[in-house]
């Protein structure tokens, strides 16, 4: 063999040894906090995850090496010169903690990693990944000022907000929107250039002309008396070389809240101000940086009204050409005054708003004179967009909302009046509008002050060439998905579906139109059916930071965090609201395995339940809303059917239970045994109280009061059959009809879903004759409504009754997390065949990978594909017997290595699998 030849032959080898190895396992998907190359990472040792992906089954991860590198170059060679973990015997895939070297503020890190499996193969190389870190002290601010057109006078600010007219202080203030502008010259190439820049309550950014990124509604709203966020943006393909600018809007937020038109609350932090730092990255390895300061000019905007619940204007005739370009004339300008702001900043680290969806119209009428009602078709948390024709000066009013009166005008009323828009025409040909710093919950527009395009004709009046509802939302990675045969279902999934978009912005609000506020209950109660579809770990984060920042000096959590206003009674104090403060932190490790959250709520967690042990009589809570918005027989509103003390006292005990685990977890022994034991002390003082063992009922014996012993764990082994079956009679009683309200119902699903009772649930909501989601949609809801009724009364944009979501993922897809797992890691695969449903479909992007689940039924044979992702395992559970006749792939699930048939168990097989895609059939012989 000649050399040349000899060589091709070694090299084909190596690269037929080097495709094997590669197709074993790979490594894809970098991600550091959580994000993919993100900015702004603010934690002096961020997380870092990867997934894995294999062709062939049982596939683990036993050992990894990360490389962290400050230049990209060294990557290439193989060198991290920041973190180098050599090989690492471990089978840690995500939240693996950064330790090498200090990071320094605002640089940027490279990183890429291999791994070696359980077959002893390593993995190629990953794709390099990179992340940027944020500004970590005041001083990497390089002496930026907060800037405003004007300072408030100290005796307006309103912290925190009231919601009393009559104070003197409710129309006083002024509303001026301001524009900032900065020019500045670039004389060299540039390598790099990124901003941070915040402006509260919210900007919007422009450099040359062009907005910057494509946010809506920056930054996340937050308690700004405590701390405010940044947000970090690349713009090295936005500066030229010469003149350049900034153009920087501002907003009114929830930083300043007027009193004029509908207002939920009246607040003041202050007047809009703007801070930034600009670092620039030259070429020849110089670097610039360019601060806020007095130098920016400053002057009124268009916007000449601002309210995060009332509305926006906007005057055309006052927009002047150019303010955000180079070689503008501000000599009308004035220069920026510098103020104080928030005394801490953080980098924005959830996903941005942003706008999505663009419903067009799709009915319009007339209800009376000089009055159009457009008809978008979809309720959902949006903006109105309008494209006119017309003569300069003339104005435009458009009101949004959810409902129609009976003359078929656009209804408000029952989530607050009034709230519009005004645009006022230049008269310089087609015009396109929305607002900027404003959203609201709306399916209607009602437009006065202009007349359809067909309509126009000779009117003097403008013309309406086109109006859009352009839906806004956190811009969370839609993860999961979910199909069935049952038609209604598909419905309620999209109802609920809908109410979720609607409702996650920077915070986790109850409704997008009469309150944007972030209930907390909501958090915690919903959030299990929310992670199936949305990626909001980054959301679930702020929101804890959110309530740290919100607790009160004698622990209390309150009902809403940011706490803008305090509110009386149950509506600020109740636990199973606060008690977000333990279950959420605890939720999100089980989600996303993100220990360091349990550490940093830690505190906050021990405090507040020390606050309600203070609070409690005899181990018992008596206060709080209870199962609020449950059914009886009165209005709606706090607990009806329930007696008070059980829901909150039943939470008390879940965040005792939680917390003994988070202690061990920690590594804190003593604290755990001390949460234990008090639990013990309130699982008695409950029983004692709340439990008649001659009857096994709770209380009054609701679905909320059983349901919630049940999940909580405070019934005794001996009792639990009968408390369950006291649960099922009473749905029975009802005619299989819901009673349990926003705290109860998420329970009463678990209860009856772990107890194999999917049937029961499978009764409750395939319909539309009793109070319940099928009922909604049989009136016309698009979107979730606040009450099981769907009343016109309420809110029709409300995501605290979603629990249904949960079931569909869990229940009649069968995907859910083994007890104890943390992040997917061991999976359970238990589909519930019921009703009739005979085809189901679902994915979820867990931590580790898709988990996805498809079962098919017929009258002889049950068909399940599955895939479990690398380094995952799981338990499926088939519906067969011991005589069923079971496959995989077409063969005896006994000639595959990698499946273990652990034992049959209520009408179910019981098989444990590794990683990979499987292909079931069951026959019943």
């Amino acid at each position: 063999m000649s050399r040349s030849v000899k060589n091709v032959y070694v090299c084909g080898l190596l690269l037929f040894a080097s495709l094997k190895i590669s197709a074993q396992v790979a490594v894809s998907a970098l991600r550091c906090e959580y994000r993919d190359a993100p900015m702004g990472i603010n934690t002096p040792n961020p997380q870092l995850s990867w997934l894995l992906s294999s062709k062939t089954q049982n596939v683990k991860q036993t050992a990894y090496r990360i490389l962290v590198a400050d230049d990209p170059l060294l990557l290439q060679k193989n060198e991290g010169n920041i973190w180098d973990t050599r090989k690492t015997a471990s089978d840690q895939s995500i939240q693996v903690i950064f330790s090498g070297k200090k990071l320094t503020a605002a640089k940027v890190y490279y990183w890429k990693l291999m791994v070696w499996d359980n077959h002893g193969k390593p993995s190629a190389w990953s794709k390099p990944s990179a992340w940027q870190m944020g500004l970590l002290t005041a001083d990497d601010w390089k002496g930026a000022k907060w800037i405003a057109y004007e300072k408030i006078p100290d005796s307006l600010r309103i912290v925190p907000a009231i919601a009393n007219p009559d104070d003197s202080r409710w129309n006083k203030g002024k509303g001026i929107l301001p524009l900032m502008r900065k020019e500045f010259s670039v004389n060299k190439e540039i390598k790099k250039a990124t901003i941070f820049i915040t402006g509260l309550g919210q900007f919007d950014l422009s450099i040359n002309g062009k907005k910057v990124g494509d946010h809506f509604l920056d930054p996340g709203w937050t308690q700004y008396d405590k701390h405010a966020l940044y947000v970090s943006f690349d713009i090295t393909n936005n500066l030229v070389k010469g003149n350049n600018v900034f153009g920087v809007m501002l907003g009114n937020g929830f930083y300043y809240i007027p009193g004029e038109r509908y207002h939920k609350l009246k607040g003041a932090y202050g007047y809009p101000k703007m801070i930034c730092r600009t670092l620039i990255e030259y070429k020849d390895g110089t670097t610039e940086n360019m601060v806020s300061d007095e130098t920016w000019k400053t002057a009124p905007g268009p916007v000449t009204f601002s309210s995060i619940y009332g509305g926006e204007d906007y005057d055309a005739t006052l927009y002047r050409e150019g303010w955000d370009k180079t070689g503008f004339n501000d000599t009308q300008y004035r220069k920026a005054v510098v103020v104080s702001g928030p005394p801490v900043l953080e980098a924005q680290a959830e996903e941005p708003l942003k706008i999505f969806d663009q419903f067009t119209v799709k009915k319009i009428t007339q209800p009376k004179p000089g009055v159009w009602v457009y008809d978008m078709g979809q309720n959902a948390s949006a903006i109105p967009q309008i494209t006119v024709k017309g003569k300069r000066g003339a104005v435009i009013k458009i009101t949004p909302a959810e409902l129609l009166d009976d003359n078929g005008l656009v209804m408000q009323a029952p989530v607050g009046s009034p709230v519009y828009f005004n645009y006022t025409l230049n008269g310089q040909g087609t015009e396109t509008w929305h607002p900027q710093f404003m959203y609201y919950g709306f399916r209607y527009v009602q437009v006065e002050g202009a007349l359809p395009a067909d309509q126009a004709g000779s009117s003097q009046l403008p013309a309406i060439v086109e109006i859009k509802s352009l839906h806004t939302r956190n811009s969370a990675a839609t993860i999961g998905s979910f199909n069935c045969s049952n038609e209604l279902f598909n419905k309620i999934f999209k109802l609920i579906d809908w109410a979720i978009k609607s409702n996650t912005a920077s915070v986790f609000t109850d409704c997008p139109h009469r309150e944007k506020l972030g209930w907390l209950e909501e958090a915690h109660l919903v959030g299990s059916s929310i992670h199936y579809n949305y990626d909001i770990a980054t959301l679930c984060r702020k929101v804890i930071k959110d309530m740290i920042n919100a607790q009160t000096k004698d622990g209390l959590i309150p009902d809403i965090a940011p706490e803008f206003v305090q509110f009386g009674g149950g509506f600020r104090d109740s636990p199973e609201w606060g008690s977000n403060g333990i279950i959420l932190p605890y939720y999100v490790y089980q989600w996303y395995g993100d220990k360091q959250i349990l550490q940093e709520s830690y505190d906050m967690m021990t405090r507040y339940v020390t606050y309600l042990e203070k609070k409690s009589k005899g181990h018992i809570l008596y206060f709080g809303l209870g199962d609020w918005y449950d059914i009886g027989p009165r209005d709606l509103g706090p607990s009806q059917s329930t007696p008070s003390g059980i829901t909150s006292t039943a939470i008390y005990y879940y965040d005792l239970t939680l917390l003994s685990k988070i202690a061990r977890i920690l590594n804190k022994p003593e604290d755990e045994k001390r949460y234990a034991a008090l639990g013990t002390e309130v699982k008695m003082a409950y029983n004692k109280t709340f439990f008649n063992p001659q009857t096994s009922q709770y209380g009054t014996g609701s679905q909320a009061a059983n349901a919630m012993s049940v999940y909580m764990g405070l019934v005794a082994p001996g009792y639990k059959n009968k408390v369950v079956a006291n649960i099922v009679q009473d749905i029975r009683n009802h005619n299989n009809g819901i009673t349990a309200g926003d705290i109860g119902y998420r329970y009463l699903l678990r209860v009856l879903d772990d107890a194999g009772r999917s049937d029961v649930i499978f009764d409750m909501n395939n319909r539309s004759d009793v109070p319940g989601y099928g009922y909604q949609i049989a009136q016309g809801a698009t979107s979730l409504t606040e009450s099981w009724q769907g009343n016109r009364i309420s809110s029709n944009n409300h995501f605290m009754l979603g629990h249904l979501m949960e079931w569909f993922y869990s229940g009649l897809g069968g995907v859910r997390a083994d007890t104890g797992s943390i992040g997917f890691r061991h999976i359970i695969i238990r589909p519930e065949p019921v009703g009739d449903v005979d085809e189901v479909k679902v994915n979820y992007q867990s931590p580790y990978g898709n988990i996805s689940n498809e079962w098919k039924k017929t009258t002889a044979t049950f068909y399940m594909n599955t895939t479990i992702p690398v380094n995952a395992s799981a338990i499926i559970y088939l519906p067969a017997k011991k005589n069923s006749l079971i496959r995989e792939s077409g063969k005896r699930i006994s000639t595959n290595k990698n499946i273990k048939l652990l034992r049959f168990e209520n009408g179910k097989a019981l098989i444990e699998v590794g990683s990979g895609n499987y292909s079931f059939s069951v026959i019943d012989k």
